[in-house]
């Protein structure tokens, strides 16, 4: 009798193919919501971006336009005080140049100033010309200043006196009864203007382009060879006619695309375009490598996890597919903090630690993608505050300058030198400010820009006090009273005598409220008796407004036989930006060391 043979089971290709097939899908299920998410961020950041880069472009046009029209202002104040000197009212030759020639050397970024007949013919200029050794009646400039009566900007020209290529600045000189007694001109250097505007433009893929009102090229940077005084070509001018005034992409004369934004300044400026470009492959630059990192991760998870699936398939799948579908379905909301918690020397034990360091690695860039987004929102947040900060400024100083002005027209001829310290020591200050972003100054600093003329052989200035960081308003006003100190003590306080001496010292308190409150003394010896004046003259009222107006503080002045003494006392706001000495106790402040000069 025979016996039967076992039937042994032998595999089931189709149930294998079947379970290989499941759990590749598993994983492609697992990877599709990260690709989507990939996918969306890149869309977002990319719409981000650009939309970052269309207000940079533009916001740096802006600022371009800006400074050119702060540049111009500059000039029409230097050609208004240039105009009221009597030696350029008489048109005397030898006079009017010299005079010139001292205007220049004190602003050096000028050329070339110049006074012609309104013929056109020269009669003085900074460089010593002789009369009628050129002539500028052909000029647009000259025509123009005369036609309009006022001041104008000029267009591309290469200077008669100097030969260089320079844009013109020009008003006419009016007798008293309106006539035109001649035409004054003011010359920059164009590759001065270039640079002067280049800190405008932050990011290297950034060129800028300033243009005449005829269209000729002014400045081109960075590449600016070859294209100063040539014209637009006449297809991107009629691009540009048809922008307007704000933001296009566009392909460049090399054939790259870029982010091209216009500004139309006003005002004498009517006429000139401010033009900045930003190469966009450049400023996608960063984007692009982001995106195929992430790529790149994606791609080796994906590989990492097909290959972990293979050589599970033969394992049982519902629990672990459990956990990569809630996993799956957390990451395609976003939640990339979700894991899927499979762990082991398993075939999906290894496939659930692989998703989830790819998980990790979206989490990641996701997070650096978002900071990117913060930090350009808050970089053009920053801009916009710092433009109106700026614009503040420079209001307050204009308004500043207009104040001096109109005092000194009132007290009468003669105050030309004191106005101008009054004006240049506010510079000065402005230069302090400048140097930190107007961020503040030093209180010792903005001292010793005021007393460092009066400074000579011996003590004739005791300084003391604690390091005191202010803010810009403290800067310019307590500069503005320090200056007004220090020149009437030259003038008729305890510097006009070679025995005189001037103690400077001062405090920080803190009051029982927590304000702080800046205390500082300025005591003269050694001078001439003092005599109280009749009349508070300009100086005082200008120390009290500059105190009291400004910072809300208190400036008493003790016309005391020995010697002046001024004690000037204004709140001070910690948030601001004053760092106190550590020497700062409450309700006083000791001194630091003395530091005699």
């Amino acid at each position: 009798m025979s016996l039967p043979v076992p039937i042994r089971a032998g595999p089931e290709p189709h149930r294998r193919v079947s379970l290989t097939t499941r759990t590749l899908l598993l994983v492609l299920l697992a990877l599709v919501p990260a690709l989507a998410i990939q996918g969306y961020n890149e869309y977002a950041l990319r719409g981000t971006r650009d939309e970052a880069v269309r207000a940079d472009a533009l916001a740096t046009a802006r600022v371009v336009a800006l400074n050119l029209r702060h540049l111009a202002g500059g000039i029409e104040q230097a050609l208004d005080l240039v105009a009221e000197d009597p030696t350029v009212r008489t048109r005397d030759h030898e006079a009017c140049t010299a005079y010139l020639k001292r205007a220049v050397a004190r602003i050096p970024h000028l050329l070339l100033l110049a006074l012609a007949r309104p013929d056109g013919p020269v009669i003085c200029n900074s460089l010593g010309s002789a009369p009628g050794s050129y002539t500028n009646g052909e000029r647009d400039y000259h025509r123009r200043a005369l036609a309009e009566g006022g001041f104008v900007v000029g267009t591309y020209a290469r200077g008669s006196a100097t030969g260089k290529a320079s844009v013109h600045f020009a008003r006419p000189l009016l007798a008293e009864d309106g006539t035109a007694l001649g035409v004054l001109t003011a010359a920059i250097d164009l590759g001065w203007l270039a640079d002067y505007l280049q800190p405008a433009l932050r990011m290297e893929s950034t060129a800028t382009t300033l243009t005449g009102r005829d269209g000729l090229i002014l400045v081109r940077r960075p590449d600016d060879a070859g294209w100063v005084g040539r014209p637009i070509a006449s297809e991107s001018l009629a691009k540009l006619d048809a922008q307007g005034e704000g933001v296009r992409i566009d392909d460049a004369y090399d054939g790259r695309e870029r982010v091209i934004a216009q500004v139309l300044p006003d005002g004498v400026l009517q006429g000139m375009r401010v033009i900045v470009g930003r190469d966009r492959d450049l400023a996608f630059a960063d984007v692009d490598q982001a995106t195929r990192r992430g790529l790149i991760l994606i791609a080796l998870g994906a590989a990492l996890a097909v290959a972990a699936a293979l050589v599970a398939g033969r394992a049982f799948i519902r629990r672990p597919f459990e956990r990569l579908d809630r996993a799956a379905a957390a990451w395609n909301v976003g939640e990339l903090d979700v894991r899927t918690g499979l762990r082991g020397s398993s075939e999906f034990g290894r496939l659930g630690a692989r998703l989830d360091a790819m998980a990790a690695a979206l989490q990641r860039h996701d997070a650096n993608l978002r900071e990117e987004i913060e930090r350009g929102r808050e970089m053009q947040a920053r801009q916009v505050t710092m433009l109106h900060e700026l614009n503040h400024r420079v209001k307050n100083t204009l308004a500043t300058v207009q104040s001096l002005i109109r005092q000194s027209a009132r007290e009468g001829t003669g105050r030309a030198e004191e106005l101008e310290a009054r004006i240049l020591a506010l510079s000065k200050t402005h230069d302090l400010l400048t140097r930190d972003d107007w961020n503040g100054a030093p209180l010792r600093e903005v001292l010793g820009n005021e007393i460092g003329a009066y400074r000579t052989a011996g003590e004739r200035f005791v300084v003391g006090g604690p390091d005191v960081e202010l803010p810009p308003r403290h800067v310019l006003a307590l500069g503005m009273a320090l200056h007004e100190l220090a020149t009437n003590a030259a003038k008729y306080g305890a510097l006009s005598k070679p025995a005189g001496q001037v103690r400077v010292g001062w405090e920080v308190v803190l009051g029982e409220s927590g304000t702080s409150h800046l205390r500082l003394d300025w005591v003269e010896a050694g001078g001439p008796p003092v005599v109280v004046p009749k009349h508070r003259g300009f100086g005082t009222r200008l120390i009290s407004m500059c105190i009291g107006r400004e910072l809300g503080g208190v400036a008493h002045i003790d016309f005391a036989p020995e010697g002046l003494r001024c004690t000037i006392e204004v709140p001070m706001d910690d948030t601001a930006g004053i760092m106190l000495s550590p020497h700062l106790v409450q309700g006083r402040a000791v001194p630091a060391p003395r530091a005699a000069d």
